[in-house]
């Protein structure tokens, strides 16, 4: 990528952004772009890890931003399981939480197993 691509310092107010997308070209013809925005697989591997935002604007990017650095996941896109409380013997959750970060995933994966068995029956 180009070094000092442009001299123009960082949006920080919604007018200013509002003008650079009004400014912005249709198509890019730049040998040094990161992407072809004409190409939708160069496109999917650039914004693969972008921070999507409601309302949008530099105050709700930066919130977004800061939740991501701590590790907030943001909402599922299509929910695909339902919180429930259960109530387990201690040995059993004792087991799973021993296994470290992620034994809530992993107790999961052991009930769809087990239910695919009884399917599979």
């Amino acid at each position: 990528m180009k070094q000092n691509a442009t001299e123009k310092s960082f949006p920080t107010t919604d007018a200013e952004w509002d003008s650079l997308i009004a400014d912005a070209p249709d198509a890019v013809d730049d040998q040094e772009c990161p992407y072809d925005p004409n190409d939708p697989e160069a496109v999917a591997a650039f914004w693969k890890n972008a921070v999507i935002t409601k309302g949008g604007g530099p105050a709700a990017v930066r919130e977004a931003l800061e939740k991501r650095r701590q590790g907030e996941r943001g909402p599922q896109k299509t929910p695909t399981k339902i919180p429930v409380t259960i109530r387990l013997d201690q040995h059993v959750l004792e087991h799973f939480k021993a296994s470290g970060k992620g034994w809530q995933t992993r107790l999961n994966q052991a009930l769809v197993d087990l239910v695919s068995k009884d399917h599979a029956a």
